[in-house]
């Protein structure tokens, strides 16, 4: 339970009594007119779609297609969605790239926005929930004000969307109508690029575009951007055996590049003459093409090319290529980027990530396969240790040093994990890697719960709970520690399991599944006596006092949080090693929720000071928001105007210092509510303006409300 829920029952029909005014009001509105906001609002437009290439050759008929269709729909004024669709590598991307680079600004003010599924995608699931976040965060929302839950982000979307000029969003290797719908904005346009029609838009007024592959004349143009000489026919043979797709001539031009004393009619020969036959999809010519590509490819691309193979995930960095063993990575980079072999992902977070193209991906896998299996598990191995490695480091930056952790410190530092390029520098940056590496992680854990690497698995999910827990991911959670609880026991490390059913428990608890946290956390309950570490029992304690507080059982939450203390406090006398201090200002603190929720202000005031003292003492000054939030309610049922102001503003001052921007606006709240009670209108007008000041810097509010 957090400050809004504390005291929720007791304080919805309370109000100060009386029209007493604030004393010190004029100093009240001052510093809040004051107040320098530390969060400012986005001032650029996106612009998100990749760069069009320059080996593009004539699609008019596709081009003014598109553009007619666009133009109709925005005449109508309504929403307009577009799916365009064929065979993969048959350039619907690099389609809308050109379409979107001729001169689209002026028609599309609001941004454009692109999405990629492919770069999300697991087990044939999107992550649509994930991606909508990172399209509301390029439209200016702040992350602590994303909501939770895919209906919730879809109703923000459409909201941002109403509200500014006509957006462009382009959904790019779309699988399902369903996983496109919620990035239909309501003003602008919506193209989907898909290998199927998609024909369930439909109903949405979808209009479709087939993109067909070049027919001979637009490849042999292309063809001939590598290799102007040549006969013609054989120029033409190549397009055919090459099914028209841009891919495939694309892959066979850095061929012929690499190979300048052999002919077009040479070229014919090695891809078998009019032997080969396209199979229904191009799959056939395209594989013999990729055979060609990747044998031209220097051995260290090579190596990196089998790596895209092995991946569990989607996306690679050049960081751990280099773990991996993949020398010279950037110039092995550089290569499958010149052959098209590989893309780049955008994302806002470092390093760079790349991805092979989405036609290119199984050909990756089915040359990873011819690998000896001992030498892709160690590659394999090697990816899950990186990730081990880093994800340790995030964690520690994120939730700091001195938090219990059961695995062992990573052997190496974050300089010798990417050399190249660093990973992350402070807790705000390794909370994004973590974020835009979710995909990845999780489907290492999947797949070292296959390979029964329960060490890596056990320890992966007590890293990643600064990602679960910070950005609210409480399906992957429940997810990751389902596999967390079965390593752990396997390895018979009773200790890691109970911090595995915790951390189940409190994704359930974040979701309002009460029942379900109970019945994660029961097993734990016959564990604990075979630890010796107090602090578990602590952390068990906590989560079953949270869990009591949200079911209305007011003294058994304080019966728990006050088990949980004495557990922290025991740890903290008998082992300064052990040193958890934030964990005993952390069980106060929630005493003091408690009892305020059980209607006794004037104890939970005593104890939230202690908090607050042990707190500042400590230098755990980012609890100090979350305490004297408590505190302000707490003086407030105490019928303390002046005192529960004066805290108030001080909890908002210390919220945006720190960059807490939901205790920011929760503070700010308490405190407009406060004036309203006591009549102070130009305290309540000042804090009302700066909330509107707050919401139209994180993005949600216009700037006309």
């Amino acid at each position: 339970m957090d400050e809004r829920q504390a005291g929720m029952a007791t304080t919805t029909h309370n109000s100060i009594s009386g029209n007493a005014v604030i004393n010190g009001s004029v100093a009240m509105v001052g510093r809040v007119e004051n107040m320098s906001m530390t969060l400012t609002a986005p001032d650029m437009t996106p612009r998100q779609m990749p760069a069009p290439v320059k080996t593009f050759v004539n699609r008019s008929s596709e081009l003014e297609r598109l553009r007619s269709v666009a133009e109709a729909l925005r005449d109508s004024r309504e929403p307009g969605v577009v799916v365009l669709s064929g065979l993969g590598g048959v350039g619907k991307t690099q389609l809308v790239a050109q379409w979107v680079a001729r001169a689209l600004a002026p028609d599309y003010p609001g941004g454009h926005l692109y999405v990629d599924l492919d770069g999300g995608r697991r087990d044939g699931g999107a992550d649509v929930e994930g991606a909508l976040a990172g399209c509301l965060r390029a439209l200016g929302v702040h992350r602590d004000f994303l909501p939770n839950g895919l209906g919730e982000r879809a109703g923000m979307f459409r909201s941002h969307t109403s509200e500014r000029g006509d957006v462009l969003v382009v959904v790019d290797n779309a699988r399902q109508a369903a996983e496109v719908r919620p990035f239909i904005p309501s003003r602008g346009l919506l193209v989907v690029t898909s290998r199927t029609g998609l024909p369930a838009l439909a109903v949405d007024g979808a209009v479709p575009i087939t993109v067909d592959p070049l027919d001979e004349r637009a490849g042999v143009e292309l063809l001939r951007r590598w290799r102007a000489a040549g006969a013609d026919d054989a120029a033409q043979t190549l397009v055919r055996l090459c099914s028209g797709l841009p891919l495939a001539l694309h892959a066979l031009g850095v061929w012929l590049m690499e190979r300048s004393h052999l002919s077009l009619d040479d070229a014919v020969n090695v891809l078998g003459g009019t032997g080969v036959p396209p199979g229904e999809d191009g799959t056939t010519s395209v594989k013999t093409v990729l055979d060609m590509a990747y044998d031209v490819l220097p051995d260290h691309a090579k190596e990196l090319y089998r790596l895209l193979g092995c991946l569990p995930g989607t996306t690679v960095t050049g960081g751990l290529a280099a773990a991996a063993g993949v020398p010279a990575v950037e110039d092995a980079v550089g290569k499958l980027l010149t052959a098209h072999l590989m893309v780049s992902v955008p994302s806002p977070a470092r390093p760079r990530r790349f991805r092979p193209h989405d036609a290119v991906r199984e050909h990756a896998r089915q040359t990873a396969l011819r690998l000896p299996e001992a030498d892709r598990r160690a590659l394999l191995r090697a990816v899950s240790d990186f990730y081990l490695a880093a994800a340790s480091h995030a964690d520690v930056l994120v939730l700091g040093p001195l938090r219990l952790r059961l695995q062992p410190s990573p052997t190496r530092s974050l300089d010798e994990l990417s050399p190249g390029e660093r990973l992350f520098t402070d807790s705000a940056e390794a909370l994004e890697w973590l974020d835009a590496e979710r995909v990845n992680l999780l489907a290492l854990l999947r797949t070292a719960a296959d390979e029964r690497w329960d060490d890596i698995v056990w320890q992966l999910c007590e890293s990643l709970w600064a990602l679960f827990d910070g950005r609210k991911h409480h399906g992957d959670s429940i997810e990751a520690h389902a596999l967390g609880i079965e390593a752990a026991g396997r390895c018979g490390r009773a200790d890691a399991e109970v911090r595995m059913r915790n951390q189940l428990a409190r994704a359930h608890y974040g979701l309002g599944a009460y029942g379900e946290a109970r019945q994660a956390l029961d097993p734990a309950e016959q564990l604990l006596d075979e630890i010796t570490d107090a602090r578990l029992r602590g952390m068990v304690r906590e989560t079953q006092g949270l869990i009591a507080l949200a079911l209305g059982a007011h003294d058994d939450a304080h019966t728990l949080f006050t088990e949980a203390l004495d557990a922290n406090s025991a740890v903290l006398e008998a082992n300064s090693a052990a040193r958890d201090v934030h964990g005993v200002v952390v069980q106060t603190y929630n005493i003091g929720q408690a009892l305020l929720a059980a209607g006794r202000p004037d104890e939970a005031l005593d104890v939230l000071g202690d908090a607050r003292a042990t707190a500042a003492g400590e230098g755990d000054h980012g609890m100090l928001p979350r305490i004297d939030i408590v505190r302000a309610q707490a003086l407030r049922l105490l019928d303390r105007p002046q005192a529960a102001s004066e805290v108030a503003i001080r909890a908002a001052e210390q919220a945006n210092e720190r960059g807490q921007y939901a205790r920011l606006d929760r503070a700010l709240g308490i405190l407009s509510e406060l004036a309203a009670s006591t009549s102070d209108t130009e305290l309540r007008a000042a804090c009302d303006a700066k909330l509107r000041e707050l919401h139209r810097s994180a993005g949600v509010q216009s700037g006309d409300d």
